[in-house]
């Protein structure tokens, strides 16, 4: 019996919609990175994309549990002499709920071109509505 080791040719890919309303961050970002990644397949092969799209839905309701929103912080450098810049959660989830819910799924992804292409299937959107209802995807339930 030989190993099957999948490649580009012979991965299906499926679309599912995930509804984040009430889910942890982390929580949600850890199993979407999964499905992303192709680890829920049995045919996984960790040097192929082999995962699947994943639209997130109701971005703006994620919670962030304790006092993370008043505590975590998001940082980014614009490259120049004292260009830190810092962003609060609290604020970032306010105003750009999609940004936060992407960044912290990517950030469970690998790093390089493989992870980069993995984060190409991601759609994230802060309401209940998206633009792939073509794709017929289907609605996936995931552990709170």
């Amino acid at each position: 019996m030989k190993t099957f080791m999948a490649n580009a040719q012979n991965v299906e890919r499926n679309w599912y919609v995930v509804d984040a309303d009430g889910m942890p961050l982390g929580r949600l970002a850890s199993q979407v990175a999964a499905i992303l990644r192709g680890k829920n397949k049995p045919t996984f092969t960790p040097h192929v994309d082999c995962g699947d799209h994943v639209i997130v839905i109701n971005a703006d309701k994620v919670i962030l549990t304790g006092k993370k929103l008043d505590q975590k912080v998001y940082y980014h450098h614009s490259g120049f002499p004292g260009g830190l810049k810092e962003t609060k959660y609290r604020k970032l989830m306010a105003e750009k709920p999609e940004f936060a819910v992407k960044h912290a799924i990517t950030g469970m992804l690998p790093k390089g071109p493989l992870g980069r292409q993995m984060a190409r299937k991601l759609r994230v959107y802060a309401g209940p509505e998206h633009e792939h209802e073509a794709q017929k995807p289907t609605v996936l339930e995931l552990v709170k």
